[in-house]
């Protein structure tokens, strides 16, 4: 069992590292998932994910604060709308309602995005 948890660990480590630059692919819930999936497969896979530089500061500002940086709410937010606004004038720019739907779920992630407390630098 220990071999399929890495397993989907892993792929859902490549999906979070993805989510960092593709707009409507979460990042965090898939790094915490692949740290929960490596805390019970191995010891060692777990402690290089949460002592990575990058990727262990979402997963303890979220485990620990439930907060979003302000510097990756701006990055998220602006490569959201980057890439819908794109899609939205160029890609389908003929189909209003396929327009629609694409800045409704731009708005919802933005929303969604915006709900999270933004985490505070530490003042140490």
């Amino acid at each position: 069992m220990k071999i399929i948890f890495i397993i989907i660990a892993s792929f859902s480590l490549g999906l979070g590292i993805l989510g960092i630059f593709l707009p409507l692919l979460p990042t965090t819930p898939f790094l915490l998932l692949s740290a929960a999936l490596y805390a019970k497969s191995s010891d060692k896979l777990y402690h290089r994910l949460l002592n990575h530089r990058i990727l262990g500061e979402y997963i303890k500002n979220f485990r620990e604060e439930k907060a979003i940086p302000l510097h990756t709410k701006i990055f998220a937010i602006v490569m959201l709308w980057l890439t819908m606004g794109y899609t939205i004038f160029f890609v389908v720019n003929e189909n209003r309602y396929l327009q629609v739907i694409l800045a409704l779920t731009a708005i919802a992630v933005s929303v969604h995005i915006f709900s999270y407390k933004t985490k505070k630098k530490n003042t140490n």
